[in-house]
């Protein structure tokens, strides 16, 4: 099943930190921009959707894509929350508090096929890159439903993407300094316990991540760019793509297993490797077998052919205007 650089064709041009990419059947690709978003066509011509007065530091990482055409965009900088944005680049607060408490710099916020919204945040800490050390977990996961928002589910070492399988029986997690992917069963209303799908190897810091339609998960680590697929039976991951630097694996490595944070430059290294710094994953196509992967230092969308098809995302029946 492995790939090859080689294997990797990209779409779109001129993005701004592409961090989250959306696919819907139409072909059209959803993707998070520095400015808002920005949709990209079949033919990859780009339109960038550019928020209108955006708060200070306005940095947006998750998206969802709403059955109206409207967008909701996880704020990532110094402000925090999830914001709605129209094609008129109209935005809005959409959740800025939960539970009493203003939201810290919010990293995802994805829609359900039940009408429900999830909604993480990888720490409490300010600035956020304070909480990128081993051991550490202050993460916490946002439902918001007919009841409201309300926290979930804590203590999670830096809650990334959080997505539930396509049976909705659980929510799968990636926690990015925790090097594991974990998943809690959904409930009425809550979420039950957490346990352990995957530890992941040295090298390894889950992001991003989608299902796929025969029960896998597939994840992407940053620093490294490794997309894998893991047995969520086994608990087996099998590497399905790399291009990393093994010097910047390296340091990373050395300053995890020290306890340290991740060194800043590490994350910036777009210009160093083909996928930049991958961050996340959709499946999409007309057969659902392509894998589209955003980042967070490139100015286009990976595409690969994936062996595997795809589960259906919730959007992907969606046709705004």
């Amino acid at each position: 099943m492995h790939k090859t650089l080689a294997d990797v064709r990209f779409i779109g041009e001129g993005l701004q930190r592409p961090e989250c990419v959306l696919t819907t059947r139409r072909g059209v690709l959803y993707v998070s921009d520095r400015e808002g978003y920005a949709t990209i066509a079949p033919d990859g011509a780009v339109t960038r959707v550019r928020a209108a007065n955006p708060p200070e530091h306005f940095l947006p990482n998750g998206i969802a894509l709403l059955p109206d055409g409207s967008v909701l965009i996880a704020d990532l900088g110094l402000g925090g929350g999830v914001w709605r944005m129209t094609p008129d680049g109209a935005l809005a607060p959409w959740l800025m508090e939960v539970d009493g408490i203003r939201l810290h710099p919010t990293n995802f916020v994805g829609l359900d096929a039940s009408g429900r919204y999830w909604i993480t945040v990888s720490t409490r800490l300010v600035p956020r890159e304070q909480a990128m050390v081993r051991g550490y977990g202050d993460g916490y996961i946002i439902l918001v439903d007919g009841a409201g928002a309300r926290i979930v589910a804590e203590g999670i070492g830096f809650t990334n993407e959080a997505i539930p399988d396509p049976a909705g029986r659980f929510l799968y997690v990636n926690e990015t300094q925790g090097r594991r992917i974990s998943r809690l069963p959904i409930l009425d209303g809550r979420l039950g316990a957490r346990e352990t799908v995957c530890e992941f190897d040295e090298g390894i810091w889950p992001d991003g991540m989608a299902h796929d339609a025969e029960g896998g998960v597939w994840v992407v680590s940053v620093v490294s760019n490794r997309v894998l697929r893991i047995d969520t039976h086994t608990g087996q991951a099998e590497l399905f793509l790399e291009d990393a630097d093994p010097s910047d694996v390296a340091q990373a490595e050395a300053a995890w297993r020290s306890g340290g944070p991740m060194p800043r430059h590490l994350l910036d290294i777009g210009g160093k490797r083909t996928l930049g710094n991958a961050s996340s994953l959709a499946f999409g196509g007309p057969d659902l077998r392509t894998l589209y992967i955003g980042t967070l230092a490139g100015s286009r969308i990976g595409m690969i052919h994936s062996p595997v098809r795809g589960a259906e995302p919730v959007q992907w029946h969606f046709h705004p205007s």
